[in-house]
């Protein structure tokens, strides 16, 4: 970690979206072009030696350092998002919350089979959104090449609910 991507940077937020939740809040990184290019080329130091042919972000915080990483890397970009916010055709995944379930979807063309992609999200907490984003890849064919967060809260323990991919962290609260 370097001084323009420091912890610093993330901001607490507490008691959202409910009360007893400590919030980790990414948008002073992003109102930080020093930090926000660190993010960029730290992820594609990462994903460069892994081959992607594509990068997934998860909506909507994974758009925002996906999309700079699709970039930076020459690659196309395909959205995970809610289910009902895909306007074609569309395979769904559904995941468990601790208060119940979501579904998230990806437009079935968004890769060819045997494509290899990079999920990215701003968060890893459980693991629940990123492992269904990975199902989704798999179901159309593609293969996880890796996954980048900016933040892992690692009591959470959702390393091991995606411990069958590679994972880079860029900043870890215990």
């Amino acid at each position: 970690m370097t001084e323009l991507l420091a912890a610093a940077l993330i901001r607490d937020v507490p008691d959202f979206p409910k009360p007893g939740i400590l919030f980790k809040d990414i948008t002073p990184v992003l109102a930080d072009p020093a930090a926000l290019r660190e993010v960029t080329q730290r992820f594609a130091a990462f994903a460069r030696p892994l081959k992607p042919d594509l990068i997934v972000g998860i909506e909507s915080r994974g758009f925002l350092f996906g999309i700079p990483l699709a970039l930076e890397l020459g690659l196309g970009f395909a959205p995970v998002r809610k289910l009902g916010k895909l306007p074609w055709k569309t395979v769904a995944e559904e995941y468990a919350l601790e208060y119940g379930t979501n579904t998230v979807e990806m437009h079935v063309d968004s890769l060819q089979a045997g494509q290899r992609a990079i999920i990215v999200d701003d968060l890893l907490a459980t693991g629940g959104t990123a492992v269904a984003a990975a199902r989704l890849v798999e179901r159309l064919g593609g293969v996880v090449a890796g996954n980048c967060f900016v933040v892992e809260l690692d009591f959470l323990h959702g390393r091991r609910a995606l411990s069958a991919y590679s994972i880079e962290s860029l900043l870890h609260f215990g």
